[in-house]
Parts: C-alpha cells; sequence; structure tokens
C-alpha cells in the first residue's frame, strides 16, 4: 500500500489552515472536475483531490493523519503501526476504524489506504452535541477511544490512569490535540474487542442534556510471554532435548502472578499443544491458558559439549529429513 500525503495533493503545508485547505481545493477541484477537464487522469486526480479534502477538513480525521508526521512521503510504502490511533479520542459521526458507520463524509471511491485509517461507509451526518438551539436539550455525542491494558489486568482487574487525546480547532483553524487524563476501573476478565463505558465523559450536552458517553475500546500490549486469542492464552515454554524426550515436570508462569506444575509427557515433540483447562481470562465461561513446548538446544561451546553431541549422534539411527524424498 503506498502512502498518500493529502497535503501534497492540495499543494498546502501542513501548517494550513482551514480556510487555506478549503480555497486549495476548490481551486483544484474546478481544475480537475470531469465535466470541465476531459485529460486522462483528471478524473483519477479530482477523485484524490476528494479524498485529501475529506481528510483535512474534518478536525479528527486530519488530527489522526497528522500522527504519521512529515517523514512519510507520498507513494512510499506504507502500513498502518499495530495500535496507531491508541488513546486518540473522537466522536461519534468521527473516524472509527474498521467501523463501518464512521467512514467519513468523502462519497467517492475510497482508496485503500483511506479505508486502512478511517474505515469505508459514509459520515454519519447532523450530530447534535455542541449545537445550541433555544429550549432544547439533548445529549451529547458518545465519543471513542482505544486503550491498551496488560494480560495481567484482565486477569486480576486494575485502576488505571490513562491519557487521552482529543482533537480540536482553534478559532485561525488549525488542529491540535488536546491531552486529558482519567481514572479507570479495569474489571476483571475484560478481553480485547470489548468496550468499557464510562458514564458522561463524552462531548457536553445541549442545553440541559446530560453529557454524552466515553467508550474505550480494549486490547492488550503486546507480551513478550503470552499470546491471546479471545479468552484463551497461549505459552512457549523451551524444553531440553532430553526433557522433552524423556519427560519431566516444569512450572509454567501465568499472567495472573502464580505458577501451575505441568506434566510434560516422555516423547513430548514441538508444537504439541497441551491445555490447562479454565486457567485462561476469567469469566463466566473462563479461557483455556494452552502451553506449547519448544525444543532448546544447548550450545556446543567446549571440546566436553561437542563430545557429548557426537556421543549423542551415534547412540541414534535417526535422519530428521527422511520424510523429505525426491
Amino acid at each position: 500500500m503506498k502512502f498518500q500525503d493529502y497535503y501534497e495533493t492540495l499543494g498546502v503545508p501542513r501548517s494550513a489552515a482551514e480556510a487555506e485547505i478549503k480555497a486549495a481545493y476548490r481551486k483544484l477541484a474546478r481544475k480537475y472536475h470531469p465535466d470541465v477537464n476531459k485529460e486522462a487522469g483528471a478524473e483519477e486526480q479530482f477523485k484524490q483531490l476528494g479524498e485529501a479534502y475529506a481528510v483535512l477538513k474534518d478536525t479528527e480525521k486530519r488530527a489522526a493523519y497528522d500522527r504519521f508526521g512529515a517523514n512519510w512521503k507520498n507513494g512510499q510504502e506504507f502500513t498502518p503501526p499495530p495500535n496507531w490511533n491508541e488513546g486518540f479520542e473522537y466522536s461519534d459521526g468521527g473516524f472509527g476504524g474498521d467501523n463501518p458507520g464512521y467512514g467519513g463524509g468523502f462519497e467517492g471511491d475510497q482508496s485503500e489506504f483511506f479505508e486502512s485509517l478511517f474505515g469505508r461507509g459514509r459520515h454519519r451526518q447532523g450530530g447534535r452535541g455542541g449545537q445550541q438551539h433555544q429550549g432544547m436539550n439533548f445529549k451529547g455525542q458518545d465519543h471513542h477511544a482505544k486503550i491498551l491494558i496488560d494480560i495481567a489486568d484482565a486477569y486480576n482487574g486494575a485502576k488505571r490512569t490513562i491519557a487521552l487525546h482529543m482533537p480540536t480547532r482553534d478559532a485561525s483553524g488549525h488542529v491540535s490535540t488536546q491531552e486529558r487524563k482519567l481514572d479507570v476501573s479495569i474489571p476483571k476478565g475484560i478481553k480485547a474487542g470489548q468496550n468499557l463505558r464510562l458514564s458522561g465523559q463524552g462531548g457536553p450536552g445541549v442545553g440541559e442534556g446530560p453529557a454524552g458517553d466515553l467508550y474505550l475500546e480494549i486490547d492488550f500490549h503486546p507480551n513478550p510471554i503470552y499470546r491471546v486469542d479471545g479468552k484463551d492464552v497461549f505459552i512457549d515454554i523451551p524444553l531440553a532435548p532430553w526433557e522433552a524426550a524423556l519427560g519431566t515436570t516444569v512450572n509454567v508462569p501465568t499472567p495472573a502472578g502464580s505458577t501451575l506444575e505441568l506434566k510434560i509427557p516422555a516423547g513430548t515433540v514441538a508444537g504439541r499443544k497441551m491445555r490447562l483447562k479454565g486457567k485462561g481470562i476469567p469469566s463466566a465461561e473462563p479461557g483455556d491458558l494452552y502451553v506449547v513446548p519448544t525444543i532448546a538446544l544447548p550450545p556446543a561451546t567446549s571440546d566436553a559439549q561437542k563430545e557429548a553431541y557426537q556421543h549423542f549422534e551415534k547412540a541414534f539411527d535417526f535422519n530428521p529429513r527422511s520424510h523429505l524424498k525426491g
């Protein structure tokens, strides 16, 4: 996928104010409109202008796009970093990743680059938050953000202070973000993809209407030991060759902070999954903890160690590549 420099497309600097972006788009849109310009490539250029303007005119999309900085060049190979939108607070009708309801105000063909950041579909029109109507009271817009927690928090529950960044536009039309911090209780048993609802922490209400709510989508920090799939947790346990061949007993650490004793049967092969029922993420129906053995070979650096490997070789009539024939 190619990176698209929306500022370059519209011919404006990254510091451009709202009025400058709007003027640049109108000028170029008239030039490349298919009803006016019949040259080859004009229609495609018109589509690219529409996509760039859809992002840069929108406070939330522009702030999110600006997170990638000025180091990316137009046409450069690009993949959004994992969890690039962590802690980015947006409102209903803003962008929402793969959520098809929040594709965002651009009615033309959306590029792969656009969809990878903002999802698909049209912008939901007519959010009521912030609009003043005399004698009318409306609840404020709901807000959304993605946060990362530790796997241990899902096992034990936790209280955490999180920092969220909310896009804002000043009177001159320049976009920036404001940070706010919240104390959050992480319930035991929460899984990736679930949402925490914080009542009254969304956008302000209209008139005497209550504030909207804040929904925090949960995901896990990458962990060097554990992998999570839904309610199930996986851990690789290295075994020495003799432990795998003869059997042994190992202590398996869990994300809860405890250890479990696991018997390794003789003849265990690498990749064989051993299930510890109910030791995954806790819930009414808890997940499982899967232990996946790997074989760790000790290094042969001394003469005695090399000789031991040579004796090992002579003791077995074993060819690990015997199945590779032809």
